[in-house]
This record gives structure tokens, C-alpha cells and sequence, in this order.
């Protein structure tokens, strides 16, 4: 039975990435979430898709200002369109506990190190993944524990050489490239495939057929409901 990983929380109903989403996607059932993280001028880990936030911050002055290059007090004055306030990756894992796996996209540059040391301190299960493969290889050498992925768009010939380069578990895969055979391969070699982003109803039955590890969904509810959880 594929994993259910709300993509950036629940997203359909709560705004991205934030605790709301996040405390909706455990009430809804979800096996796994997946978030977002870029590092503050003081090196806190925060929880956020773009490089600059999409929110009001208390200075005008900071309007525009990359989340590089912030501290973690002004990035804390930024409210988002929900009211709320951009959480950090230790408060989201806090949050989820062992409830749920936390799954970590590498977003900004040297997110690696900072990242996997606050999973570190995580009590639930955890893992990394980026499209910087870079990233991938630098979490390797800070946290060789942390479970590793890497995200794909490309349909690889050898799917699995981008695992075997960073010494990875999970194949993150753009749906649209996915096939049975991709995951054949990718399991040949003990890994793991998650697909990314499944919400509709027959792709969630397809891909549950060919035996995909994880679907990375925006409608966790959607999910349960075809894979009658």
C-alpha cells in the first residue's frame, strides 16, 4: 500500500506549508508530509516554498528581501495571507512528532547541513530530498542516517543512477514520467519510488497497481478514499 504524503501539508484546504496544513494533513489521515525549507542570515531553518515570502513583513523595508537574507526575528514578522507566521522546521517537526514521516525538499542553498542537524534532534522518522542533488551529496557527509531522495522531471534510461550518486533511497518522480518500468528498476536495486503530484483517482489506482512506495498528494483525502483507507 503506497504512502499518503501531503504535498506542503494539506494544500487544498489550509494555506502551503504552514502549521494549519500541517495539523490538517495528521487530521485527515496522512501517512507523511512533505515541506519546503530555506535558511535565515542566522542560519534558522524555516518553512517555506519561494526564496522570498510571499507575506506582509512588520518592516516595509524588508518587502522583497530574500529569506537568505533575513534574520530570524524579521522573518518572524512576516505575516502570511492566513494571518499566520512562517514556521520554523523544528516547530513543524515538533508538531508532527512521530505521527507522521517528515519529508525535507532541500529548497535554498546550504539548507543541507542546517536541515539535517534539526532532524537530528527529531524524534519521528525523517528523510531529505532536492532537486539539487548537490544538496543530496552534502547531507549524505553531515547526516549519513537521514534517509536520502532525489527529485527527478527527467525520465532517466538508468533511473536509479541519480540514487547510486548520493547514496539514495527514494526516486522522487514527476508522474507524467513515470512508468511500471521505472519502478521495476527502481526497487531492483532496493529503492524506493514516490510520485509527485498525484490528485486524480485513476493515476492514485495506476500507480498503487505498479507498486509505488509514496504518492505525493495535494488531496490526502482523495487518496485515502481510492486506496480505502
Amino acid at each position: 500500500m503506497p504512502e499518503i504524503i501531503a504535498h506542503r501539508g494539506a494544500s487544498r484546504v489550509c494555506l502551503e506549508n504552514t502549521l494549519s496544513a500541517f495539523q490538517r494533513a495528521l487530521d485527515l489521515g496522512a501517512d507523511a508530509v512533505e515541506l519546503d525549507v530555506h535558511c535565515t542570515r542566522d542560519g534558522t531553518v524555516m518553512v517555506h516554498h519561494d526564496a522570498v515570502v510571499r507575506g506582509t513583513p512588520g518592516d516595509p523595508a524588508l518587502s522583497g528581501r530574500p529569506i537568505a537574507g533575513l534574520t530570524s526575528t524579521e522573518l518572524m514578522a512576516f505575516r502570511l495571507v492566513d494571518g499566520s507566521a512562517v514556521p520554523t522546521l523544528a516547530g513543524v517537526a515538533q508538531l508532527l512528532g512521530t505521527h507522521a514521516t517528515l519529508y525535507c525538499e532541500l529548497k535554498g542553498a546550504d539548507t543541507a547541513a542546517p536541515a539535517t542537524a534539526v532532524l537530528q534532534r527529531h524524534a519521528g522518522p525523517c528523510a531529505v530530498h532536492s532537486f539539487d542533488h548537490r544538496l543530496v551529496a552534502t547531507a549524505a557527509r553531515s547526516a549519513p542516517d537521514i534517509p536520502r531522495g532525489v527529485l527527478e522531471v527527467s525520465r532517466h534510461i538508468d533511473p536509479a543512477s541519480s540514487l547510486r550518486s548520493v547514496g539514495g533511497r527514494d526516486l522522487w518522480q514527476l508522474v507524467e514520467y513515470l512508468d511500471e518500468a521505472l519502478v521495476r528498476d527502481v526497487h531492483a536495486v532496493g529503492g524506493r519510488v514516490i510520485a509527485w503530484t498525484v490528485n486524480a483517482a485513476d493515476v492514485i489506482e495506476r500507480l498503487a497497481a505498479w507498486q509505488v512506495d509514496g504518492l505525493c498528494t495535494d488531496d490526502v483525502a482523495l487518496a485515502r478514499q481510492v486506496l480505502g483507507r
